[in-house]
C-alpha cells in the first residue's frame, strides 16, 4: 500500500462519483490533498448545499478515480460519511484548501466527506492489481 500511496500523493485532483436522484452516476473533481498518505481513507471538503452531500446521505456508496502520469490510474470503491465536526476537519485540513474555503474550517456550511475504501484497483501502465480492504 505504501508504493500506491506514494503514487497517489502526486495526483492533485480525484473524481468523486455518487449516485444521483434517478440512479444516474454523478462525478465531480475534488482536491486530493497531496500531503496526505493514502491508507484507504480519503477526506474531501465541500459545502452543505452541494448535490454531493444529499447524494451521499441518500446512498453512501461512492467511487473515486485518480489518473497519474504514464498510464498510472486508481479506481476506489468505498463508503462515504459526512462530518460537520470542526475538530475532525482540523485533523485533515491543508492550507491549500484555503483557496476554496476562505475562512478555513470556520467557513460557513462546510462539510467534510470521508471515504473509506472497500476495494482499490490500480494500473501502472503495464501491471494491475486489486486490494480489498
Amino acid at each position: 500500500m505504501a508504493d500506491l500511496s506514494d503514487q497517489m500523493r502526486k495526483i492533485d485532483i480525484a473524481m468523486l462519483s455518487t449516485h444521483s436522484k434517478g440512479g444516474n452516476i454523478a462525478g465531480r473533481p475534488m482536491s486530493n490533498n497531496g500531503e496526505v498518505e493514502y491508507d484507504g481513507t480519503s477526506y474531501y471538503f465541500t459545502y452543505e448545499d452541494a448535490h454531493t452531500v444529499g447524494e451521499i446521505e441518500a446512498d453512501p456508496k461512492v467511487a473515486l478515480a485518480f489518473m497519474g502520469e504514464k498510464g498510472f490510474a486508481v479506481a476506489v470503491e468505498g463508503q462515504a460519511k459526512l462530518s460537520r465536526d470542526k475538530a475532525e476537519m482540523k485533523e485533515h485540513w491543508s492550507p491549500d484548501l484555503d483557496k476554496w474555503f476562505k475562512d478555513g474550517i470556520d467557513t460557513p456550511d462546510i462539510v467534510m466527506i470521508q471515504v473509506d475504501a472497500t476495494r482499490v484497483h490500480y494500473w501502472d501502465g503495464e501491471d494491475e492489481g486489486e486490494i480489498k480492504l
